[in-house]
């Protein structure tokens, strides 16, 4: 078995490799925590050092450190499952297959590829498709910020990641939600094109089912395998999946009737709805990217809800919507023919893809230019809602230009350089190792280890502990979310698509 030096998302993407087994090694992780390596937690999740505390219990109500405790106690029980399972089966090329196939279930993936359903004319598809993956990503989010449990503990287990998910809490897995119901959604389709329209072959059906079921249990079973996850935060999570998906199944009809309306009704009951979903997404101890995604996703079903209402109003779905892609007529087509149909397509996603980019540079710049003023001007007259870890417009006058201009959504994380990471902590009180260090503290209340903190990206390396790099979180970054990422599913849900329409290139292909 191997293991690598953890690196953040801006680090090189070569991977150094240590023998695990060799005793003379540093540890990865240098904090506090190292301290601690031979006290046992017990079935409340504590240790047994008699000056330190759990400061979840402190600082969750008791109903929340209730549930987390029991969690707790089935995560320290499957972490050592999961070792004895990684021992047997770990392969330097099951590593990379489960390690990438991972980005499979990732925020980012969705993201980039649901626009597309809404570029080639397949409405229906996309909307459904953010209906189902938005809710499970926000209900996730919220009961793993509610809950505040952690990942499987390393040791025993090695665990190996890309990107920043290592940094949200354990419970439940959105991987797991995600793949599932997704799955699920997509095989709804395909049944349909196969029972009821005779659409596609025996083959392509059985096909396509065998495909489902290997994405979803390769996505499910690579959580387990790469310890980024226990059985129980498997199971809910595909729990999840299968209920928000029949949900949905139930639900859409009426749903979409309802959005087809052309009431006023409709933003007047949706924004409010996001907004609330927002304000009362639960704090957790530690400051976790959790509720930025849950920001993300609620925001675009927010914009795809208000595309399909708008377009059904103003008519837009049947004069531009409706548009097909020029090109030749009939089955047969020439190899002419269909490089200029694909080099329409590409062109289509290529200028469709920098479009919403630039939508995000430019929308973003503007709100936290005008945002903070705003706030500091209504804070003067009223009582603002706070969240931890964001500091209000009052403490601070300017926004740092890094914040206002990164091109790449910092809420679903496509690193600059892909970051591969094999993590094996020293203990794990509380939250992991990677995030910030807010797992114990003394009797008397003070941080442990003289007040350090570590995020994910201050880990060890061979010249010793990076200095401290903490990320910082601007009371305006939350409505600059919900603005930006409501007004990416617009452009993808209807501006871009009419504007292809416009241009001669069409929406739906033939």
């Amino acid at each position: 078995m191997m293991s690598t030096q953890a690196s953040n998302t801006h680090a090189l993407p070569s991977v150094t490799f240590r023998d695990e087994h060799a005793h003379n090694k540093k540890p990865i992780f240098a904090t506090y925590h190292d301290k601690l390596e031979h006290s046992q937690l017990d079935k409340q999740g504590r240790t047994d050092a008699p000056c330190v505390v759990d400061v979840y219990e402190t600082e969750l109500p008791w109903w929340r450190a209730t549930i987390r405790a029991r969690i707790l106690s089935s995560v320290k029980r499957e972490s050592l499952i999961l070792a004895r399972m990684q021992e047997r089966i770990r392969h330097p090329w099951l590593d990379l297959y489960f390690l990438y196939s991972s980005t499979l279930g990732t925020q980012t993936f969705f993201m980039i590829g649901l626009p597309l359903a809404f570029f080639f004319g397949y409405e229906e598809f996309g909307r459904g498709l953010v209906i189902v993956l938005a809710s499970g990503v926000y209900i996730v989010s919220f009961l793993k910020d509610l809950i505040c449990s952690p990942r499987p503990l390393a040791p025993p287990v090695t665990r190996l990641t890309i990107g920043m998910h290592h940094l949200e809490y354990g419970f439940p897995s959105t991987h797991s939600a995600n793949s599932v119901s997704m799955a699920l959604f997509i095989f709804g389709y395909v049944r349909s094109a196969y029972i009821q329209s005779n659409a596609i072959s025996s083959s392509i059906y059985y096909g396509s089912c065998v495909i489902l079921v290997i994405y979803a249990v390769t996505i499910v079973f690579g959580r387990l395998y790469t310890a980024m996850h226990s059985f129980t935060d498997c199971a809910v999570g595909v729990f999840l999946g299968v209920v928000i998906w029949g949900a949905y199944v139930i639900m859409k009809e009426t749903f979409g009737n309802w959005l087809a309306t052309a009431h006023w009704i409709v933003p007047l009951t949706m924004i409010p709805i996001c907004l609330l979903l927002v304000h009362y997404h639960p704090h957790p101890v530690d400051d976790c990217p959790c509720f930025e995604d849950a920001i993300a996703f609620a925001s675009v079903f927010l914009g795809i809800a208000l595309c399909r209402w708008h377009s059904v109003r103003s008519g837009i779905d049947e004069r531009f919507l409706s548009s097909v892609m020029p090109g030749p007529q009939g089955t047969v087509w020439t190899w002419e023919d269909t490089a200029s149909w694909w080099a329409l397509a590409c062109a289509k996603v290529t200028v469709g893809i920098l479009a919403i980019f630039v939508w995000r540079i430019l929308a973003k710049s503007l709100l936290h230019l005008v945002l903070p003023p705003l706030f500091r001007l209504l804070a003067s007259s009223f009582d603002l809602p706070h969240r931890r870890f964001y500091t209000p417009a009052t403490d601070y006058q300017h926004m740092p230009v890094e914040s206002s201009l990164r091109p790449i959504p910092s809420v679903i994380d496509l690193p600059g350089v892909l970051a591969v990471s094999t993590i094996r902590e020293r203990s794990a009180l509380g939250r992991t190792s990677e995030v910030k260090r807010r797992g114990v503290k003394s009797n008397d209340g003070s941080p442990s280890a003289n007040g350090e903190n570590y995020s994910g990206s201050e880990l060890e390396n061979s010249n010793g502990p990076s200095q401290r790099k903490e990320v910082k979180h601007y009371d305006a970054d939350v409505l600059t979310k919900v603005v930006v990422y409501a007004g990416m599913a617009i452009l993808a849900g209807e501006g871009l698509p009419v504007t292809f329409a416009l241009l001669g290139w069409g929406v739906k292909p033939q």
